[in-house]
């Protein structure tokens, strides 16, 4: 017989799943680096190149791609974006009445 596997729904943030401390900033700095390896790739880029059009080095992008976070704040990884081809807007809403809580997300189009 085969053991049962205990599953637990996703708050939608693997980083508060986890317990990890600003798992807000973590989901959105995730999202942004996302963004960023994704236009890497559009691009065809290799690191070499990438770090080239960030002002970083080549060490510091495979660090980035490779989820290292923690060297990067959101207005860099802004910048980063801008320095990529892309525009960020950031927007302020009321949160409607029947939600318990405001949240922070990244939507892109």
């Amino acid at each position: 017989m085969s053991e049962e596997i205990k599953v637990q729904s996703s708050s939608g943030n693997v980083f508060a799943d986890l317990g990890l401390a600003n798992s807000d900033e973590l989901l959105i700095k995730a999202e942004l680096v996302r963004q960023i390896s994704n236009l890497i790739d559009a691009k065809s880029l290799t690191q070499t190149q990438a770090a080239k059009i960030l002002g970083i080095d080549q060490p510091k992008v495979s660090a980035l791609l490779n989820g290292k976070l923690s060297g990067f704040s959101t207005d860099r990884l802004f910048k980063f974006l801008n320095a990529l081809g892309s525009d960020v807007e950031i927007r302020v809403i009321s949160k409607p009445r029947l939600e318990s809580q405001a949240q922070t997300r990244i939507v892109t189009g």
